[in-house]
């Protein structure tokens, strides 16, 4: 999905887009029920090691991330303070309660282990094998359109969006917080939905006349081999080992 990351050549680039489908979704479900930190934390080394394997820079995983732990960061200046629990620190009037601040980091350990895996196996992955890998997994071919479609055309709409703006301090617009500005900010979103309206539109009858029919073509072929056998079967044990881990409280 990330021209800098689909262009590897590693053992994680050539497996089959439907096996890595398969094991992010089983390994993000998993991680979204577990509790235990110790379960947590090796799921997450786990991702951390796939990433290793797939030889994509930390440099771009650290600045893949950074977006999703901002997010996270605002959620330990709120949570500590806003959950029930037994008294760990105050700030000011505010008490921070042990179970907040648990529940902050096992928030925080579960979407970075999520992330780290989608960036290693999915984010490695092209946009159409992706796309043709759901559909060959059964996911239902209008989910599988609108994914194409929109990571198409988002990057359009957005450029159509610079333009706008463009043309709005060209002529002399200047953002403030009067009654002016929200209303220029009304029509370009109004703008930016006719205008979109209009490009779907065109859109649709080039395909028509290329002989679109209702289904993608594609010119690629799956095929499962021994890595993606072998891939699939080891994960899948990985997978299972963190539940035990979790349910049965070996460790």
């Amino acid at each position: 999905m990330l021209a800098e990351l689909v262009g590897g050549d590693s053992r994680i680039h050539r497996l089959d887009p439907r096996v890595k489908i398969v094991i992010v979704s089983l390994f993000s479900v998993l991680v979204a029920v577990l509790n235990r930190f110790v379960v947590l934390t090796s799921a997450l080394a786990l991702g951390l090691f796939i990433v290793l394997l797939s030889g994509i820079p930390m440099k771009v995983l650290v600045r893949r991330l950074a977006p999703l732990n901002l997010f996270i960061l605002f959620l330990w200046f709120f949570l500590p303070f806003s959950y029930e629990g037994e008294p760990l620190f105050s700030v000011g009037p505010l008490v921070a309660t042990r179970e907040g601040v648990l529940y902050a980091a096992r928030i925080s350990i579960k979407s970075n282990a999520i992330m780290v895996l989608l960036i290693a196996l999915v984010a490695s992955t092209s946009v159409f094998a992706l796309g043709h890998a759901l559909g060959a997994l059964r996911v239902p071919a209008k989910i599988v359109y609108l994914l194409f479609f929109t990571l198409r055309y988002t990057h359009v709409i957005h450029q159509e969006y610079l333009r706008l703006m463009n043309a709005m301090k060209v002529r002399g617009f200047r953002p403030g917080t009067d009654m002016h500005t929200y209303k220029t900010f009304a029509y370009l979103v109004g703008m930016l939905l006719v205008r979109s309206l209009d490009r779907a539109e065109r859109v649709r009858k080039a395909m028509l006349c290329r002989g679109f029919t209702g289904k993608l073509q594609s010119l690629s072929t799956f095929s499962i081999k021994g890595l993606d056998v072998v891939s699939l079967i080891v994960m899948l044990t990985l997978i299972g080992t963190l539940g035990l881990l979790e349910w049965t409280k070996m460790v």
